[in-house]
């Protein structure tokens, strides 16, 4: 692995922790992302010519801070700040991290999900800010995920670092009356960027697990902040029940594996077994019917079936019916589609499939018409299958899917 490869994977993992604690101590968002993206400039010069540290992360963090203290010595800060700044830096410079330094981390982490999901600013800023500072993706691979225009990400960015810079937003957790108001926003962020690396949009990788695992850290974070609001534990196990099949979700050359078709031996039995306990939680605390607690309790129908075929699908379809009725979106309803395909049959599902032929959000959502290829072939509709499989490989945008589409698209003209 080259030097600049080990740097971009690096990154990826590394510049939010680094982000955050840098913000501590400039208490500018802004300044504090300049300052990290002046450190990967050093390693990207000085690593291929000298060779990659040891220990590459430290390394990273080391560079950012001692750029920190340069700025503020420049801006004339006293003395005894000198050395605070400077005792804190060879700390995060030394080679071995111990628990309390990670708790320290975390918690810059945590501080810097709420700043990014201020509610000064809009709810697009919000998810557009947390998916470059906390899940380390570049201004054009958001722009992919929101499928608007790269200048459009890029302004909202700029926006939104200017308004908490000028606004002065503090570096520290809400006031527990203020907690409750941003708790949904930072909910809905942090799963979010659970779905980037679950399923991820940029490149051709299917999954990322760093970005999962950060927002999992970030969730028991969340827990530890407030532990009495059911929606958090309901999201920590959806999140638990959800990153439990990644061993079985990337097939031999690296495509997707559908959930029916997965090893279910590969899951990871600890994690589903954390979900089950989070869920526990949500009923003690009487969040069932939450957003996140309906989505959950889908989940664990899937994790805890032994095979595909004890699924318990009417189950699955009355808690789609719910969610639907609770919060309706699209994709949920393709979804809910699928469930009721399990149900009543292939012409159920496209009943509701058919309902969102016009709506706008889905036009170049390529699951809507594989999830209609799929039901049409369950059908016998095959030439109606192969045309759908056509149109959902024209929309995927990994390489993969679209090889995986046109030969289910290949198959349905020779059906055997």
């Amino acid at each position: 692995m080259t030097a600049a490869s080990t740097i971009d994977r690096l990154w990826r993992t590394e510049a939010p922790k680094i982000i955050a604690a840098l913000t501590r101590l400039v208490r500018d968002v802004a300044v504090a992302e300049e300052l990290a993206q002046d450190a990967l400039v050093a390693a990207l010069e000085q690593w291929p010519r000298d060779g990659v540290p040891q220990n590459p992360a430290a390394w990273l963090m080391g560079a950012a801070k001692h750029r920190a203290i340069d700025l503020l010595r420049r801006g004339s800060v006293v003395a005894g700040k000198h050395e605070a700044l400077a005792h804190e830096a060879d700390r995060f410079v030394t080679p071995e991290l111990d628990a309390k330094l990670d708790d320290v981390v975390g918690d810059d982490l945590l501080r810097l999900i709420f700043i990014s999901c201020h509610p000064l600013l809009s709810p697009e800023s919000q998810v557009a800010l947390t998916l470059k500072l906390l899940g380390g993706l570049t201004t054009a691979e958001i722009a992919r995920a929101f499928l608007v225009p790269e200048p459009t990400i890029a302004q909202r960015l700029v926006r939104a670092k200017r308004t908490l810079s000028d606004a002065r937003v503090p570096f520290e957790l809400p006031e527990a009356d203020d907690l409750a108001e941003r708790l949904a926003s930072v909910l809905g962020v942090i799963y979010l960027v659970f779905n980037e690396g679950y399923s991820a949009t940029a490149g051709d990788d299917v999954i990322r697990p760093s970005l999962c695992d950060d927002a999992l850290r970030l969730g028991r974070l969340l827990a530890r902040v407030d532990p009495n609001e059911p929606e958090v534990y309901a999201l920590l196990a959806l999140m638990e029940f959800q990153s439990s099949r990644f061993a079985s979700r990337i097939g031999p050359r690296g495509e997707a594996v559908p959930l029916m078709e997965q090893d279910r031996s590969k899951w990871d039995r600890a994690a589903i077994a954390r979900g089950v306990e989070c869920l526990a939680r949500v009923q003690q605390l009487g969040g069932d019917l939450g957003l996140y607690a309906l989505q959950a309790s889908i989940a664990a129908c899937h994790a805890t079936a032994p095979t595909g075929a004890a699924t318990d699908w009417g189950r699955i379809a009355a808690l789609y019916d719910v969610l639907v009725a609770l919060a309706p979106q699209p994709v949920v309803e393709i979804n809910r589609a699928v469930a009721h395909a399990m149900v009543f049959g292939p012409d159920a599902g496209l009943e509701i499939l058919d309902g969102l032929a016009d709506e706008p959000s889905l036009a170049n959502y390529h699951l809507l018409p594989a999830v209609r290829g799929d039901l049409l072939e369950r059908a016998g509709r095959h030439s109606e299958a192969s045309a759908a499989f056509h149109r959902a490989a024209e929309l995927a945008q990994k390489s993969r899917e679209k090889s995986v589409l046109l030969a289910r698209a290949d198959r349905m003209k020779s059906p055997t």
